[in-house]
């Protein structure tokens, strides 16, 4: 039998999420409950589950937790073997569908109401999508039903028994960061079956992993898995992960000796345990210095923009970390080769990372930070957690170079002299030497009146080499120019007037805050600004305008459109709803300001 579970909404579950952040675990434990005056329950049929049925549902809960350590402090050997158990016990015992463990809201009431001790155990003082369910993949309790859903099989003597094969990172490869394969349960039992059988000794189980699940998703598009029976489906998976252990077989041995490899794939063995390991990088022939390549790491990749032009500037990015899914499904899209990861930075495990440590540059388009005089608002905490999150990481990291981007009034304004001077105390406590510029990427060819903050360290003898780039002396193209084809595609009569009255480059295009309301061209000012190019920015359209326009009236700019006021390249696809796809545009940085600012720090890094 199924059941219903009260949900909890955003509006009510913040503000006890914000709370029990500074709460210890015996206080937390005063606030459990069975029930909350301000829980709902959806308007279907169904039996809504009892308070003591959730009182029983706890108790097995809090047994497993003690068995792990709870109260007290624990580990990760023992979490794991806790997060397995409680996987197990939440599919079997909440009684809950598919459509019910969607609802972020119920588990936001599992959390915060009936075991917000246990929540904050496992995750101490954790994001917000651990607790509240933005992300159902990265839910305490949610992202633990949802495993055991797609790897349950009724035949086996132990269902739950395929939760043992990967760890919690390289089951996040399938499920959370490889959509189009982890959305069915057919296709992740097969993927766990062959992996079990295979010998891994001596490669690198992750870059295997991830090789592996490249190659499927480059057949998604041409086989229809889950149309397949088992054990065909095992057979072409099979030849699959042949060629992944073939290809790390190559990389891990020079000398080319495979042949104790080759059967590696028919030989059942039990996998051995997650260990990243460095991956064999490939020295830069020493004849040509300016065809070096650098390798890097990308914080707050948003829709992989700035990743984008910085490879066009010679930099190969090891790992991309973002926390927002629809960002890292939008680069993983365009880039399945390039290793993303959807987390909280704050939460990043860097000693599982050590592939990572002193790589030539560490970049990100930070969160916009507001002065120190909203420190402590809800507005401000967690950009500001995420900014000194960042810095941290650096010192942790150690790479050559550091790039960081932000509003302009991080370099210029006094209100931000506090964080400055932090920024510099900590990298130069790590031997960094800070220099702040101001770039305006109108200057490097994008239509687009866009300035933005960068923050460059270096150690010597990088640092005195490094020179900011200067404008190219190239016109950046008007609005008009960049959108007239676009404009006149669906065949609008006033296409071609439109075009040249748009005869300037655009305002800053802006994101706008998760906090509040959908897509828009941003405040009353730069809404002027776009109506007198013609474009009305209250909202944005679904497509141009057509032969029907009503005449006398302003077009709304596509998401397609804003991207290319952002010179992203047409052929990026985003992932999301479209003010989530609007919103991944409006924060990135455009990518020729990110090449010119990379060609400058490679430059500083060669010799």
């Amino acid at each position: 039998m199924s059941f219903l579970y009260p949900r909890l909404l955003t509006e009510q579950a913040k503000p006890l999420f914000e709370e029990y952040q500074n709460l210890s675990i015996a206080e937390l434990a005063g606030r459990v409950g069975f029930s909350h005056e301000s829980a709902v329950y959806v308007a279907t049929g169904g039996d809504r589950v009892s308070p003591a049925q959730l009182r029983e549902l706890r108790g097995g809960v809090v047994d497993l937790a003690k068995g792990a350590g709870f109260p007290d402090e624990s580990d990760r050997g023992r979490n794991t073997e806790f997060d397995f158990r409680l996987a197990a016990l939440l599919h079997a015992e909440t009684g809950m569908v598919p459509a019910e463990a969607a609802s972020r809201d119920a588990w936001a009431f599992l959390a915060l109401v009936v075991l917000p001790d246990v929540a904050f155990w496992r995750y101490p003082r954790p994001p917000k999508d651990r607790v509240l369910g933005t992300d159902l993949t990265r839910h305490v309790f949610g992202r633990l039903w949802w495993r055991a859903q797609l790897v349950r099989d009724s035949d086996d003597p132990e269902p739950y028994g395929a939760l043992k094969i990967l760890g919690e990172a390289a089951f996040d490869q399938i499920y959370a960061r490889r959509a189009a394969l982890g959305g069915s349960p057919h296709m992740v039992r097969a993927i766990l079956r062959v992996w079990k059988d295979l010998d891994l000794q001596g490669l690198n189980e992750r870059e295997t992993l991830r090789d592996f699940l490249k190659r499927l998703l480059r057949l998604a598009p041409f086989v229809l898995f889950d149309g397949i029976e088992e054990h065909a489906l095992d057979d072409e998976l099979r030849a699959v992960a042949r060629e992944s252990v073939d290809a790390q077989c190559r990389a891990s041995s020079p000398d080319g000796n495979e042949a104790a490899r080759s059967a590696a794939v028919d030989s059942p063995s039990v996998a051995t345990s997650w260990r990243p390991v460095p991956p064999v990088l490939e020295a830069a022939p020493e004849t040509s210095t300016e065809a070096r390549r650098f390798t890097s790491v990308e914080i707050c990749a948003g829709c992989g923009a700035q990743a984008l032009g910085l490879e066009q500037a010679g930099f190969d990015p090891v790992v991309l970390i973002d926390s927002k899914a629809d960002a890292c499904f939008t680069i993983e899209r365009n880039r399945p080769e390039w290793d993303t990861i959807c987390i909280d930075l704050t939460q990043f495990p860097l000693d599982e990372r050590p592939d990572i440590i002193g790589v030539d540059l560490l970049s990100g388009g930070l969160p916009r930070v507001k002065s120190m005089a909203t420190v402590g608002r809800d507005e401000d905490t967690e950009e500001r957690r995420v900014f000194r999150a960042a810095i941290e990481l650096v010192r942790g990291v150690k790479p050559k170079a550091v790039l960081l981007e932000n509003v302009p009034d991080l370099a210029e304004s006094p209100e931000f002299d506090v964080d400055r001077r932090w920024m510099g105390a900590r990298l130069g406590e790590a031997g960094y030497s800070v220099t702040w510029k101001i770039l305006n990427a109108a200057d490097f060819g994008v239509p687009q009146n866009r300035r933005s903050s960068f923050m460059l360290a270096m150690r010597e003898p990088y640092f005195s080499r490094f020179v900011w780039p200067e404008p190219d002396g190239r016109r950046a193209p008007t609005v008009g120019q960049v959108l007239g084809p676009s404009m006149s595609s669906r065949g609008w009569p006033a296409a071609a007037e439109w075009t040249k009255g748009a005869d300037r480059i655009a305002p800053a295009l802006v994101g706008g805050s998760d906090r509040r309301g959908g897509a828009d061209l941003g405040p009353t000012g730069s809404k002027k600004a776009w109506a007198a190019l013609g474009v009305n920015g209250n909202s944005l359209g679904d497509e141009p305008p057509g032969a029907d326009f009503p005449a006398g009236e302003m077009p709304k700019l596509t998401v397609a459109q804003a991207a290319l006021i952002q010179s992203i390249p047409e052929e990026w696809f985003f992932s999301g709803g479209k003010t989530s796809r609007y919103r991944q545009i409006g924060h990135a940085m455009p990518p020729p300001l990110a090449t010119a600012v990379g060609r400058a720090i490679a430059a500083a890094l060669r010799s």
